[in-house]
């Protein structure tokens, strides 16, 4: 009985640890797609940082959160991904009057 609560306590971090990777990889991802594929004089006009800076921080985290999976770098990359996705994101469809795929 003793043996059985270590073995427990491995199988739930190593699914929380693939949860919280595949959730970072999959915001971080979403993220810089979309910063690709915004026009770059957008990024001043909403009072950001420029669409170069943005896709550095994105794929700098994301690069990041590859190689060390579930650590301070993939919770760093999960929130830079969602203030781009929740802040910037926003601003820009704001800008283009909400026409745009995403």
């Amino acid at each position: 009985m003793n043996s059985a609560a270590p073995l427990f306590y491995a199988d739930v971090r190593y699914i929380l640890d693939l949860a919280l990777f595949v959730f970072a990889l999959v915001v971080q991802g979403v993220a810089l797609v979309h910063c690709v594929t915004q026009k770059g004089e957008a990024f001043p006009a909403i009072g950001t940082l420029p669409k170069g800076a943005w896709l550095a921080i994105l794929g700098i985290c994301l690069l990041l959160t590859l190689l060390f999976q579930v650590s301070l770098f993939g919770l760093i990359g999960i929130a830079a991904g969602l203030v781009y996705l929740l802040d910037v994101r926003v601003g820009l469809r704001d800008i283009s009057d909400g026409r745009g795929s995403w």
